[in-house]
C-alpha cells in the first residue's frame, strides 16, 4: 500500500499522523521458524539485515506478515537513508502495519484493529519498533516533523483498509525534498577529484524519460569508487536522452540504476536544485521513477496550513 503524495498539511477527524521514515521499505514474513524480508521489487533482504531477521524470529506469533521500513537513525534520531547505504549501525525495523497474524488476513480490518495486533505482536522488543505518531492534529504533527528535521508525515484513515496500490487513505506530506532518478551518465573529474564529476539525473514524465540536472555532491572517495565500478558494464555509445547530447565530457549509461537524491526544489524547467546524492536504491525498478509533482488533497473541507 503506497502513500499520495499531497501539497499541503491537514487536519481531518478520523485520521492519524505518523513520521516519514527513510529507508527501504520491507514487508516481514514470518512462517514457523522462517523470515522473510522483501523489498518493494520483491528482492529478499533477509540476509543484509541479519538483526532484524532475527529479531522477528523471536516473536511470539507463529505466523505473522508486517510492513515497515528499515532504517538507521541519527544522534538526533532521524531516519537518514545515508546513513543506511554506508552501513549504519544499529539497524531498526520501524513497523507501521500488520496484514496477517497466527493465520488470521487482517487486510479487510480497520487500520485501527491492525495497528492493536502490531503493538501486541513487536511488545517488548527493542530492535523493532512501532511507527511514531506525531500528534493527533495534523497541523501539529506537521509542525514537529519539521522542527525535528524529519523528511515528512504521513496520514492514515483509521477506517482503512489494507489496499495494494497508491491510496488516497494514506497522504504523504514532505517537509524535506527526497526522490528517486534514473542515473543517465557521468560527466568528466576535475581538480582532486577521480573517477567522475557529476551524476546526469532523470526520471519518467507522460511516458517519456526526461533530463533533469546533475548532482555533484554528497560522495567521498569510497563511494565515487564503488559507484564508476557499477557505471563500466553499463556504458552505452548512445544517450537515452537527447538533451544530455549537448553536454560535453560525458559518458552515457543504460539507465539502469536508481539514485536516492535530496533537492531543495524542482525549478519551472523542471530541473534540480541544490542535489545532493545520498546512495543507490535496489529497491525501485527504473519505470516506476516518475518525475515529482505535488497533488491536491481529496475534495473535501481542509484546515489552514500552518
Amino acid at each position: 500500500m503506497l502513500a499520495t503524495l499531497v501539497d499541503a498539511p491537514f487536519d481531518e477527524p478520523g485520521w492519524v499522523y505518523e513520521e516519514k521514515y527513510d529507508g527501504i521499505r520491507i514487508l516481514a514474513y514470518k512462517e514457523g521458524s522462517r523470515v522473510t524480508l522483501l523489498s518493494r521489487n520483491n528482492i529478499d533482504r533477509s540476509s543484509s539485515f541479519p538483526a532484524i531477521t532475527h529479531a522477528i524470529l523471536a516473536l511470539a506469533p507463529r505466523t505473522l506478515l508486517m510492513d515497515g521500513e528499515v532504517v538507521v537513525f541519527d544522534r538526533k534520531k532521524v531516519s537518514r537513508f545515508q546513513l543506511l547505504q554506508e552501513g549504519g549501525e544499529n539497524v531498526r525495523y520501524a513497523a507501521f502495519d500488520c496484514l496477517y497474524v497466527n493465520g488470521q488476513d487482517l487486510r479487510r480490518q480497520p487500520l485501527s484493529t491492525r495497528r492493536v495486533a502490531l503493538e501486541k505482536s513487536i511488545s517488548g522488543r527493542d530492535d523493532l519498533i512501532l511507527s511514531r505518531r506525531l500528534a493527533e492534529s495534523g497541523l501539529k504533527a506537521f509542525q514537529i516533523a519539521q522542527q525535528r528535521g524529519y523528511e515528512g508525515l504521513v496520514a492514515k484513515r483509521l477506517a482503512s483498509f489494507y489496499v495494494p496500490g497508491r491510496s488516497r487513505d494514506w497522504l504523504k506530506v514532505k517537509v524535506n525534498q527526497e526522490d528517486e532518478f534514473i542515473i543517465l551518465g557521468y560527466t568528466k573529474p576535475a581538480g582532486s577529484r577521480q573517477y567522475f564529476g557529476a551524476l546526469l539525473l532523470g526520471a519518467y514524465s507522460r511516458g517519456k524519460l526526461r533530463y533533469v540536472g546533475r548532482v555533484g555532491t554528497g560522495f567521498n572517495r569510497k563511494n565515487l569508487a564503488s559507484l564508476f565500478r557499477k557505471f563500466q558494464p553499463l556504458k552505452s555509445k548512445q544517450p537515452t536522452v537527447e538533451e544530455v547530447l549537448r553536454l560535453d565530457g560525458v559518458t552515457f549509461l543504460r539507465p539502469d540504476l536508481v539514485a536516492q537524491i535530496s533537492y531543495t526544489e524542482l525549478t519551472s524547467d523542471r530541473k534540480l536544485r541544490h542535489p545532493v546524492f545520498l546512495g543507490l536504491r535496489d529497491d525501485k525498478a527504473t519505470k516506476d521513477v516518475m518525475l515529482p509533482t505535488k497533488r491536491h488533497l481529496p475534495t473535501r473541507k481542509r484546515a489552514g496550513a500552518p
